[in-house]
Order: C-alpha cells, then sequence, then structure tokens
C-alpha cells in the first residue's frame, strides 16, 4: 500500500489528527511466546504502550516509538501491523477487521502529519536560502527560527505552527562585503526607510495562526453540518480527524451498516467500510441546528475578518516593496554583489547551526533530518499465502501463556551485582590450549559491502523468507552455516566440567553456561553472514586440543536444515537447525526452531534447548547492532530432578549501552524452587552467586587486536576454514573447505567469487531439476529423519562418516558434485 505523498509545490495539510487508543495484541518481547494484551495510545505521531489505559495516564510507559520514523508493514488477512524502527521492533494484532482497519487509517495519518510537518520546516529554509539580499534580516529571522523548530521536533513531538511572531532577538549579520561601498550604503538608506518590515512579519505570522484556526472550525463546521459519511474517503478523513477510544462499552453494539446511512444514499452504502456502532457514534455530531454550530458560524465570520484585514495590510506594504525591489535590483551595485552576498549567508548559517546544537541532544543538519523522516514513508502491504501466514507465528504459544514479558523484581539491581562481579572475578574457568598449531589470521582482510543496495535487495522481500533470496558475495563472511554451527562448541570445556561435577545442580548451571557461551560471537560479527550450504554439503571438525569429534551436513534445501553431530569421551553434542530470516522494514529476526541436544555420558543426563531469537538492527545503515532475546528452557530428559531457564533480556528504548545484552537464569528443583541464580551479559561471562563460593562461571576468550579487520573471527573461527595438504587428501569434496566462491572470498577475490557463487547456486538448481524429471529426492548421507520421543521429527547421525573417512577413504568412494 502506498502513503498518501504531498504533490510538490503544493501546501501541506498540518491538521493534527485525533488521538486513537485502545488495546491490541502485542507480541511478548521476551521470552518471545505467543502475545499479550497492551493498551496503546497513538498522540501526535507517537505511539506508546503500557498494561492499562490508567498506566498510561500515570506515566508508566512500557515503551514509545515514533511511527514516522518506523517502516511499517501491514497483513490484513492476520490483521497484523508491524512497526520497524531500527532500534524497536513492535508486532501488533488487531482483534477484528474493523479495530485493524481503524488503527491502520490513524496510523497513516499521524505518519502523513509528520511528514508533512517536517516538509515544511525544509521548505521554509530552503525558501529562506533562496531569496535574495534585499530581504536578508527577515531571511535571517525566518530561517532562525525554522532551525529552531525543527531541532524541538526532534526532542520532543512535534507542536502545530503557533502564532509565534517571526521576529527573533538575535538576527543574522546581513551587511554586504566592504569591498562593496556602494552597495552597502544604498542597502542601509534603504532598511532605513523600511519601517513596516517588522510590522509585516507580525501581520504574516499572525494570519498564518488565525487562517490554520479558520480552517478547522469551518472543518469541524462541515463535521456538524455534515451527514452519514457516503464514501471511504469521507470515512477515513473523519476518523483520521475524531479523537476515538476503541473499547467496547460493556452495552452490547453491532456493526456500522448500511442502516446508519440516509435512505437517499443507500446505493452508496454498501461500498462503505464497516465499522463498530460505538466508534460510529463518536463519530457522528450533532445538527447544524445546535447552539454549537451556530456559535462556530460566529466565530468563523469575526475571524474571517480579522483575516481579511491583516491580508489587506499586507498586501499594501509587499506590493511597494515589490516596486523599490524592482528599482533596487537594476542598480549595478548591487547586482554584481548578490553572489558574494548569498554566499555570506550560507556561511553564517553554518557558523550559527553547530551553537543551536548545543542546546539540543543531537542537531543534525536539514537535509538530515529530512532524510529521516522519508527514509521510512514506505507502508508494505504483505499479503502472504496461508503457509507463510503459519510460519510467521512458528515458535510462539498461545496468548494465555503464563510466562511474565516484563522484569522481574530487582531486575535492575542483580545486573548490576552481576556485572560488578564479573569485572572482579579472579576465579575464570580453564581455557582450551591457545598453541593449537592452527592459523592465526586469514589470507585477506574483510571486503568493503557499504557499496552494496541492501535497502533494495530487503525493501523487495519484506515479510519474506531471506533463506530463500540471493545476495551478493560482499555480504558474506567466509563462513558457512555449517562451520557456524561448530562455532558453539568453542568452548566446550565447559561440558567437560559438568561431566565430571556431581551436584545435578551445578551441574545444571554448566550446562546453561555453554548454551549460552554460544552466542558470544554475535557480538563482532554483524556486519556479514555466513554462507548458505548447498544440498548435501558436509563440513567436519576433528580438534584432537579439545577432544571431540564433530560432523554437519546440509541436510534440506527447502526448508533449510542442518544437522551436526560432535562426540567426545565427556559428552555428546547434536543438533538440526531450521533458521528462517525475517525483515521488517529495519531490522532482521533470525528464529531458529530446532532444539540443542547434549549427553553426558558419567551421570546418564539428556539436556535439551531451544534457542533465542537473534535480531539485527538498522540492517540498512553501517551502524548495525544485534541482540539476542527470548526464554530458553533447559530440561533433563532421563530426571525431572532440576531444569533450567534463562531469560535474554530484550533491550528496551531507555536502555543504555551499558546495560544491553543482558542474561539472567536460574536453576529450579522439582518443586520449582530456585537453587542456584546466575547472570551476566553474554559477550562478557557469566556468574553464579549462589554456590557455596560465588564463582565466574565462563568469559569469552580475548578477541585478537585485528579482529575487526577480519570480519570479526575470532581465534577459534579463523582456524575453522583452513586447508592444509594432509585435510584435503582425507576430506571428502563435499566439505566446505573446497567450496570455491567461499575460498575465493576469503582470498579478498570478491568479484571472481561473486561469479563463482552464481555457478554454485544454478548447479544446485539444475540437480534439483534432474531430480524432480527422474522423481527422485536427495537422501542425507550421514544423518537420517527420525521421531523422537515428543513426536517432533528430527535428523540423527547414522554413525558412518568417520568410518567411512578411515575405510575405504572418501577418495574411493561415490560421492556428490556439488562445485
Amino acid at each position: 500500500m502506498e502513503e498518501a505523498s504531498s504533490v510538490p509545490g503544493s501546501s501541506l495539510d498540518l491538521s493534527i489528527p485525533g488521538i486513537c487508543e485502545g488495546y491490541l495484541m502485542k507480541r511478548r518481547k521476551y521470552p518471545l511466546k505467543g502475545w499479550h494484551k497492551r493498551y496503546f495510545l497513538l498522540e501526535r505521531g507517537i505511539l506508546k504502550y503500557s498494561k492499562t489505559q490508567q498506566d498510561i495516564q500515570k506515566g508508566k510507559l512500557h515503551g514509545s516509538l515514533d511511527i514516522s520514523m518506523a517502516v511499517m508493514s501491514v497483513n490484513k488477512k492476520s490483521k497484523r501491523i508491524d512497526l520497524d524502527a531500527g532500534d524497536n521492533l513492535y508486532h501488533l494484532k488487531a482483534k477484528s477487521s474493523d479495530i485493524f482497519y481503524i488503527w491502520l487509517t490513524k496510523l497513516s495519518a499521524h505518519r502523513l502529519f509528520r511528514k508533512n510537518e517536517a516538509m515544511s520546516v525544509h521548505r521554509g529554509v530552503l525558501h529562506a536560502l533562496s531569496l535574495s539580499h534585499s530581504t536578508l534580516p527577515v531571511v535571517g529571522t525566518i530561517t532562525q527560527q525554522s532551525l529552531s523548530t525543527e531541532y524541538k521536533l526532534l526532542q520532543k513531538p512535534p507542536c502545530y505552527p503557533s502564532s509565534t511572531s517571526l521576529d527573533s532577538p538575535e538576527i543574522i549579520s546581513t551587511a554586504p562585503p566592504a569591498s562593496y561601498p556602494g552597495a552597502t550604503n544604498k542597502v542601509s538608506a534603504w532598511l532605513q526607510q523600511t519601517h513596516n518590515i517588522d510590522a509585516t512579519s507580525n501581520d504574516l505570522a499572525r494570519s498564518q495562526a488565525e487562517l490554520t484556526e479558520l480552517v478547522q472550525l469551518i472543518q469541524r463546521l462541515h463535521w456538524l453540518e455534515g451527514s452519514v459519511p457516503i464514501t471511504n474517503t469521507d470515512l477515513e478523513m473523519r476518523i483520521s480527524m475524531q479523537n476515538l477510544f476503541l473499547e467496547k462499552p460493556k452495552k452490547k453494539s453491532g456493526k456500522f451498516t448500511s442502516s446508519h446511512l440516509s435512505t437517499n444514499n443507500s446505493n452508496m452504502a454498501a461500498s462503505v467500510q464497516s465499522i463498530p456502532d460505538y466508534v460510529y457514534s463518536q463519530l457522528s455530531n450533532p445538527q447544524v441546528t445546535s447552539p454549537e454550530a451556530k456559535k462556530l458560524h460566529q466565530d468563523i465570520c469575526m475571524l474571517s475578518q480579522r483575516v481579511y484585514g491583516s491580508l489587506k495590510s499586507i498586501h499594501e506594504v509587499l506590493t511597494l516593496e515589490r516596486e523599490r525591489l524592482r528599482q533596487a535590483w537594476t542598480s549595478p551595485d548591487l547586482r554584481q554583489d548578490t553572489s558574494q552576498q548569498l554566499a555570506t549567508l550560507c556561511t553564517t548559517l553554518t557558523e550559527r547551526t553547530p551553537s543551536m546544537a548545543r542546546h539540543s541532544r543531537r542537531a543534525p543538519s536539514v537535509a538530515e533530518s529530512t532524510a529521516e523522516y522519508f527514509d521510512a514513508s514506505e507502508v508494505i502491504m504483505c499479503e502472504t499465502s496461508s503457509e507463510a501466514e503459519a510460519s510467521d507465528e512458528s515458535g510462539l504459544s498461545d496468548i494465555t501463556t503464563t510466562s511474565n514479558s516484563e522484569p522481574e523484581e530487582g531486575h535492575s539491581a542483580a545486573t548490576l551485582n552481576y556485572k560488578e562481579s564479573l569485572k572482579t572475578a579472579t576465579d575464570k574457568p580453564i581455557l582450551a590450549p591457545k598453541d593449537t598449531g592452527r592459523r592465526t589470521t586469514l589470507p585477506s582482510p574483510c571486503a568493503d559491502n557499504s557499496h552494496i543496495g541492501i535497502m533494495t535487495i530487503l525493501y523487495n522481500n519484506i515479510g519474506k523468507d531471506l533463506s530463500r533470496v540471493s545476495m551478493p558475495v560482499a555480504l558474506n563472511e567466509p563462513l558457512s552455516l555449517l562451520q557456524r554451527l561448530s562455532e558453539e562448541l568453542e568452548y566446550s570445556e565447559l561440558l567437560d566440567i559438568a561431566n565430571n561435577t556431581d551436584d545435578p545442580y551445578q551441574r545444571m548451571v554448566y550446562v546453561a553456561a555453554f548454551s549460552i557461551s554460544g552466542y558470544a560471537w554475535a557480538s563482532w560479527r554483524n556486519r556479514y553472514k555466513p554462507f548458505n550450504p548447498v544440498l548435501g554439503e558436509t563440513y567436519e571438525n576433528h580438534r584432537e586440543d579439545r577432544g571431540f569429534y564433530y560432523i554437519s551436513e546440509q541436510v534440506s534445501h527447502h526448508p533449510p536444515i542442518s544437522a551436526c553431530h560432535a562426540e567426545s569421551e565427556n559428552f555428546t553434542f547434536w543438533q538440526d537447525q531450521r533458521w528462517k530470516y525475517k525483515f521488517w522494514g529495519k531490522s532482521v529476526e533470525i528464529i531458529s526452531s530446532g532444539l540443542v541436544n547434549v549427553t553426558l555420558p558419567k551421570f546418564g543426563d539428556h539436556y535439551e534447548w531451544n534457542k533465542a531469537v537473534t535480531c539485527i538492527h538498522n540492517v540498512l545503515s553501517q551502524q548495525r547492532w544485534l541482540e539476542h532475546y527470548g526464554e530458553v528452557v533447559i530440561r533433563n530428559t532421563k530426571s525431572d530432578e532440576c531444569t533450567c531457564k534463562i531469560t535474554f533480556v530484550k533491550s528496551r528504548y531507555w536502555s543504555s549501552e551499558s546495560s544491553k545484552n543482558e542474561i539472567q537464569g536460574v536453576v529450579l528443583d522439582r518443586a520449582g524452587e530456585v537453587v542456584h541464580r546466575f547472570g551476566g551479559f553474554w559477550h562478557e561471562g557469566i556468574f553464579c552467586d549462589t554456590m557455596a563460593t560465588p564463582t565466574c562461571i565462563w568469559k569469552p576468550n580475548v578477541q585478537p587486536d585485528d579482529h575487526l579487520q577480519y570480519y570479526g573471527f575470532s581465534r577459534y573461527a579463523r582456524e575453522l576454514n583452513e586447508m592444509n595438504a594432509d585435510l584435503e587428501i582425507i576430506l571428502p569434496p563435499t566439505d566446505t573447505r573446497f567450496r570455491p566462491d567461499q575460498r575465493l572470498l576469503e582470498e579478498g577475490k570478491v568479484a571472481e567469487a561473486d561469479k563463482k557463487k552464481d555457478q554454485v547456486e544454478e548447479k544446485q538448481r539444475e540437480r534439483r531439476k534432474e531430480m524432480a524429471k527422474r522423481g527422485e529426492e536427495h537422501i542425507p548421507r550421514f544423518f537420517r529423519k527420525v521421531l523422537d520421543e515428543a513426536g517432533r521429527e528430527v535428523w540423527l547421525y547414522n554413525g558412518t562418516y568417520w568410518k567411512i573417512r578411515q575405510d575405504p577413504g572418501f577418495s574411493k568412494s561415490k560421492n556428490l558434485a556439488l562445485w
């Protein structure tokens, strides 16, 4: 759906839309399970929400969003509205189609109001800059007020232009350069003779305010005199301008239908959008014979006379000044100096801008301010199929879920305690050997992708699964998703410790720390994405220094599923991950629906847990940042003695940088009582203060000094794609290390990698077509599909990879030709 826009050069509609308030369903921020009911208030382009109407009236807000700065995507079928402002991402759902229609109308009207307001400021400044030097005193005043108004717009909800005078205590110096004394004398004499300029400025400002008031009075009278709306346009106008309360009264009411319309318009009524009676009653007005309507007539007449008098006076003064300006312009002394005068004006404005910026938190230029509004001017209608709709809700439980999405009592104090404890902790977990004998750097630094038109790519795929969208190779890092999965084993020593811990509750704490450690890479890896594996692609990672064998395979292409399995004398680790990438306008959510599994042989424990949601904010800019949020629940399927709940806290709009990436967790006994508490930050470490001795459970390894030059890779990540002569002989040709486009990118050959990536993807498509013609399906080589105890479809390792690798070897076996 295209948003209404103003015609260039036309007058802007600055009528303030009416307030809209009522309950909507909002998807939970965390633990991101289902939807909950929240009260929303839309006023002057700012959308606020809290639990109840009383909370909003008391100022107890849960969130606030400027809708003009957000991309709005809409799904009519599911009655959903998604607002993505970069830092904030709201998923909203209406209870009915008519309430959805009203909210959509209101949101569109408020967005257009804020857009027109910003454009009004922009036009005022451009107009001031275009005036000649003859009116520079007035220009300086207008420009200063326009800039001041713009900064106020950025600091608080914008106000409708008031009757503030155009006069200002500060006037930009506009004297011509001293090199033109004739021009200076003539301008000075002219200004001294101009006695009515200030009065005219006051008249203009007053007329502007009175005209605004007159328009509102006429519009209100129009509603009083008007009958029932007979077109959708008329209905939308009334909805936009009236204050609406969208909560249904206790008394039952029906829908607004053709019975509300006059009999003369019955033929047109069928096309009018249906709305509830209790909303329609707020749009209805008394008849023109009411005392209010009569008073409006009188007010309009009096105000019209005042406006007429002001405009007549202004016209007389401007006519006189126009003639004097014409005479002055013909003077050669002034004409030759015009260019220099305009340059002086621009320089003066530039010098004044920093001083004004000191009075605001952030004072961008006019161009920047306008760009911020127009960057998010689109409203996108997503008419997805029923299959896509169902996938949108995957992983979300019913609305009646009892988990709370707000921070627990004492949340802030606990966070500060954990942060301080991590800083002063001296007892750190055992780290893996530093000297692994593997490479410590990459062949080439990361490629610059700032020139990639990612906006065009993503906006054409809003609401779609981005795993199906082909991206330029410059957006990739030289690792695949199969290798990314193996990064979760970077801190496998935590599982070694867990397998040697007798206390089941402490054992659970170390398993929880391991589950959190798998997210640490994300703190430095938000500029690039991993390669999507092709069907049948494999990756092995045998780590003698860490004591485990890892194998993974891409077992399905649509939907994309990556399965992996790792074995050690202390643990067995496996998972199959189904990733979905959702783009919401300014943010990308990465949702995984698979479960992670770990067994500890010493105790016979089998732990399983879900994954948190990963979200990349401001994905269209170079100031991207990444966070994880949601609730992770760890269960031991062999015993109900204890469970663990971990909350990845979603940053809120008032959060500081130091409080982002928070996590807090508890280990519960069979009765649901807390045995251990732990917390910290997924990029800094985990601290448990309920053990006999408060302990730092985990801290991430220190990043290499040059990590920003090499995709943000840790020491462990740099080793994953390393190839040597010994590996080249024993690895199967389907291993990711042989993938040519990924290898070329690692070597810094971006253009060649892009071409090779297209060839690899085309070859995969051709292979699928040939198999479809033969009626065949791809059968994974090292994993098999089964149903687990809960009836879920999972992929398990079939135990053949390492046997074939040893005898007869992959060079003597039949392998897929993937590249």
